[in-house]
């Protein structure tokens, strides 16, 4: 039975759609232009700009008296508000379980916003554990993340696959821990030189065929 460790954030879960939601709504609350989404969408840089910079980055431009902290509670609450569980995922991730595949979740990020994503979605019920970085004390692509995921459900790491949307942090590090990957792509052309993928694909559904195949 090898493992699954599967990324969390526009792999399991789409996060741009909720992020773009929240987004809208809160610029609307402030009586901010509606065109000024893309703006936050590009400081949001995907989740990989810190959540107390961004929320800085929004007290500024629209000189808000909103503490930082309540920002960055409106920015995790938000999110997670409009996150939902496509059904084709958790589809997918039965028939990797029926296959014998263990699922493991393996997310950088807070615990807060992480588990309750987790939790509130229902993907529980379709993943054997879960892992984020902050609780663990070490983030992706650091290969010892992905072995406290092993350690995690008590197998090892070997025969075990990543699947992920991001360049760095899943297929780097499954590059670092020694194990093949399939790549997310959402659009993008592969450019990093260093190391790439085991497969390419558009969406998770086409990853675990990838897996199941491969």
């Amino acid at each position: 039975m090898p493992l699954l460790l599967l990324d969390l954030d526009n792999t399991l879960l789409d996060r741009a759609g909720p992020f773009r939601a929240w987004g809208q709504r809160f610029l609307d609350s402030i009586g901010a232009p509606p065109a000024d989404i893309d703006w936050l969408v590009s400081i949001d840089a995907d989740g990989l700009t810190d959540r107390w910079d961004v929320a800085d980055a929004i007290r500024d431009r629209y000189a808000l008296r909103i503490p930082s902290i309540d920002l960055v509670e409106e920015l995790h609450d938000g999110i997670v508000g409009y996150t939902r569980l496509d059904p084709l995922i958790a589809c997918a991730l039965r028939i990797a379980d029926d296959a014998g595949w263990v699922p493991v979740v393996v997310s950088n990020g807070s615990v807060r916003q992480q588990d309750a994503k987790i939790r509130r979605t229902g993907l529980d019920r379709f993943v054997a554990d879960w892992v984020i970085s902050e609780e663990a004390g070490v983030s992706k692509p650091n290969p010892r993340i992905f072995a406290l995921a092993a350690q995690r459900v008590r197998m090892p790491l070997r025969g075990a696959w990543v699947v992920g949307d991001s360049p760095e942090a899943d297929i780097g590090g499954a590059a670092a821990v020694g194990l093949p990957s399939v790549w997310l792509h959402r659009g993008r052309s592969w450019t990093d030189s260093r190391f790439a993928p085991t497969r390419v694909v558009d969406g998770f559904i086409a990853a675990v065929a990838a897996v199941l195949g491969g």
